[in-house]
């Protein structure tokens, strides 16, 4: 049996997913502020298709992640959730395919070949919380807050869990997981959950600012290494340096270490050819 979307039935009023372009950096936007920018299936599958178009155009370097209004999100729709209660099998199918997207939409992030930068001006919850996990980098307003407050509703958060516990200290994420308190900015920049904390208003001119500052290196380099980020760290110590070794191996040979390499030697500015 199919699943029938909630699209369908509810079509969301304007682009959940708004796309801008700065230069080499795209710019995405979380755009159901009226709903706290709540992942709605619409929304899920805006983000995936905005990713996967992104992945595929070399022009872009990176990516940067933001929302308007003054949540960042709040994770999944519960109206929407709640509303399939009254399918024939209670909503299951329904649930099980909106974790399934959902996750494969996490994945994408960490697969994505470009960086991607996170700019939190509000409070990210649950799966927004997963969503700021998930990202490369992250920047936050002094404003910002995070939760995994699934607990207190009966909801443990078991898929933002996967992202979190990828990110900072376990026993840090079982309180967060545990406890659903929120956790100001500067106690999630000092548990590695974000990079740093700006003044409210400034988080994203800095993640376009940091997202500027990767995009000058070599596209190809970045892809590389982020890849090899990800894959390294789930590997045990020596099968990760033989890894490594590999990578770093197959990297020196390319156009723009040999490029690095020789500007630096002389003292210039490399040209990058991405390659």
């Amino acid at each position: 049996m199919s699943v029938q979307t909630a699209t369908a039935r509810n079509p969301e009023p304007t682009m959940p997913v708004q796309r801008e372009r700065d230069g080499a950096i795209a710019l995405l936007v979380l755009n159901r502020p009226a709903a706290r920018n709540s992942l709605s299936e619409a929304l899920l599958n805006a983000l995936s298709a905005a990713f996967t178009d992104i992945a595929a155009d070399r022009s872009i370097r990176a990516v940067v992640l933001a929302a308007n209004g003054p949540t960042f999100c709040a994770g999944h729709d519960l109206k929407e959730l709640t509303a399939r209660r009254s399918d024939a099998d209670g909503g299951r199918a329904y649930f099980k395919y909106i974790m399934t997207i959902c996750s494969a939409m996490m994945q994408q992030i960490v697969n994505q070949p470009q960086p991607v930068i996170a700019a939190v001006q509000g409070v990210a919850s649950a799966a927004g919380c997963q969503l700021v996990a998930s990202c490369d980098l992250a920047i936050a307003s002094s404003a910002a807050k995070f939760a995994t407050p699934g607990v207190d509703i009966g909801l443990f958060c078991s898929t933002p869990m996967v992202a979190l516990s990828r990110n900072v200290s376990r026993k840090a994420a079982m309180e967060m997981l545990l406890t659903g308190d929120m956790v100001a900015a500067d106690k999630a920049a000092q548990i590695g959950l974000i990079n740093r904390v700006v003044a409210p208003g400034e988080e994203r001119n800095a993640a376009l600012a940091l997202a500027r500052q990767i995009a000058s290196k070599s596209s190809y380099v970045v892809r590389i290494g982020k890849q090899a980020f990800y894959r390294q760290a789930e590997m045990g110590l020596a099968e990760a340096y033989r890894y490594a070794a590999e990578v770093m191996t197959e990297n020196i040979m390319a156009h723009d270490a040999q490029e690095g390499i020789c500007a630096f030697i002389e003292k210039r500015k490399p040209t990058w050819d991405d390659r």
